[in-house]
């Protein structure tokens, strides 16, 4: 049993179970023994890999993005180019490897911020970025960045904000709750509270006994507090995460560790917990402030965006082992059967402007 198991074993024995939100919460976030406060995540060597670590292509490609993006909006300066969530720092140090040969002017006028909760993180994250000549803060909220046009990026940022759940029980859905079976085992079960229905997805009325629907209140606060800054000082946002364009009913929770899936309750603190993100559901949001919204496939993003092109300029010097990399990178970013397809993209600019590859607004 993990040390926070045990911790957590012992809190539900004293108050009683906690609803999943909760949970996750203290899994990933708890600072003496949460995943992101002990642990070393990223890599081969840990637990998962995300886009920034599999190619400097990812990087590059986003960097042209709000590079297009700012010229959309007038060129403004000065003007903030922020990361929230940034992990290592990988992809911020290519991007701002990228902007300084698009426009020095811009690399070296911007005001760059972290956005990052976890002290062990930022010490890495200032290791990655101590070689880049350019003077980055780092903030814990995005309310502490400065008043002015924001360039903002999250990877994999939302699908780790704890969810909340709800199971079909009866003709009522009721919350889902981390409880203790009779041998103090951890286990879920339905509790008392409630949702409210106008918050069920659509298909949730024909959903069978036991079905799951997940709602994730701290995900839309943050999204709503980013389309604030850009709605009231102007800018853009680009998001990537795995997750759905349409909401619907279904489970999502899942631990990973050592690059495999394992039950959610098992090790606490020693195992990342996501969840697919409802796209739809943010977006919504975003509207809400005024602004317009773009949704894709992570594939057609990084295609749109010249991904193929790029790989290969990278690969017309390279010998063949080096260009059998860029061609596994391309498929894994962009392929249908890899990251192409399960992750999405949710794009935010201003009311009425558009920036390539998008068309037409959501």
């Amino acid at each position: 049993m993990t040390r926070l198991k045990s911790r957590i074993v012992d809190l539900i024995e004293a108050v009683g179970p906690m609803p999943v939100n909760e949970y996750m919460a203290l899994c990933l976030c708890d600072p003496r023994d949460g995943y992101y406060t002990t642990r070393e995540p990223f890599g081969a060597a840990g637990d998962f890999i995300t886009a920034p670590e599999i190619s400097q292509m990812f990087g590059e490609l986003v960097a042209i993005w709000f590079y297009q993006a700012w010229a959309a909006i007038g060129q403004p300066m000065p003007v903030t180019i922020a990361e929230i969530g940034p992990g290592r720092g990988t992809l911020m140090k290519d991007m701002l490897r990228t902007l300084s040969r698009l426009d020095p002017a811009l690399a070296n006028g911007a005001a760059i911020a972290m956005i990052e909760t976890s002290p062990r993180l930022t010490e890495i994250q200032k290791q990655t970025l101590g070689a880049t000549p350019f003077a980055v803060s780092w903030h814990e909220v995005v309310g502490t960045l400065p008043r002015q046009p924001l360039l903002i990026v999250g990877n994999e940022l939302f699908d780790a904000v704890p969810i909340r759940q709800f199971v079909r029980a009866g003709a009522e859905w009721r919350e889902r709750m981390v409880g203790l079976d009779d041998a103090d085992n951890l286990c879920f079960f339905a509790g008392v509270g409630s949702v409210d229905p106008t918050l069920l997805p659509r298909d949730a009325v024909d959903a069978p006994q036991g079905a799951i629907v997940e709602i994730a209140p701290a995900r839309t606060a943050l999204m709503a507090a980013i389309a604030e800054r850009i709605a009231g000082d102007g800018g853009a946002g680009l998001f990537l995460d795995y997750g759905h364009l349409q909401p619907g009913v279904g489970d999502t929770l899942q631990a990973l560790r050592r690059h495999n899936h394992e039950d959610v309750l098992a090790s606490p603190g020693e195992a990342d917990l996501t969840s697919h993100v409802d796209f739809a559901a943010l977006a919504a949001i975003v509207r809400a402030h005024g602004l317009d919204t773009y949704l894709s496939t992570q594939g057609n993003f990084l295609l749109g965006m010249g991904i193929l092109e790029r790989a290969g300029q990278l690969g017309a010097d390279a010998g063949q082992p080096a260009r059998d990399e860029i061609s596994d990178a391309v498929e894994r970013l962009a392929g249908p059967q890899a990251m192409g397809e399960l992750f999405k993209v949710l794009a935010i600019v201003p009311r009425g402007i558009s920036v390539r590859p998008f068309a037409t607004a959501d």
